[in-house]
């Protein structure tokens, strides 16, 4: 793949990517409002319990990343339709301690 479309694809799948960090937040927050009844804690507050500020942060963590993997996946697969091209390969690290 040449360098052109290597850095369209990152662009591409980075504007994906930022699309959908934004639109998984306001899904946790609102899912958690649904399901406690509640606003979302702030974790960092000293007044908010442990419980609920770990919690939060799992949920967090958890539905971006579910919503992440999906944005991931859709962004290869229109890219592969579009360009008729393989997806440049990431460079994996492995680490030995």
């Amino acid at each position: 793949m040449s360098v052109t479309r290597n850095l369209m694809f990152n662009a591409y799948s980075g504007a994906i990517a930022a699309l959908t960090a934004v639109v998984a937040h306001k899904v946790v927050d609102t899912l958690w409002t649904v399901v406690t009844g509640e606003e979302p804690p702030q974790p960092n507050d000293p007044d908010t319990p442990p419980n609920k500020a770990f919690a939060w942060v799992l949920a967090n963590a958890i539905g971006i990343g579910v919503l992440g993997v999906a944005a991931n996946r859709f962004a290869a697969s229109r890219w592969k339709k579009f360009s008729g091209e393989e997806l440049p390969h990431a460079r994996s690290v492995s680490l030995k301690l």
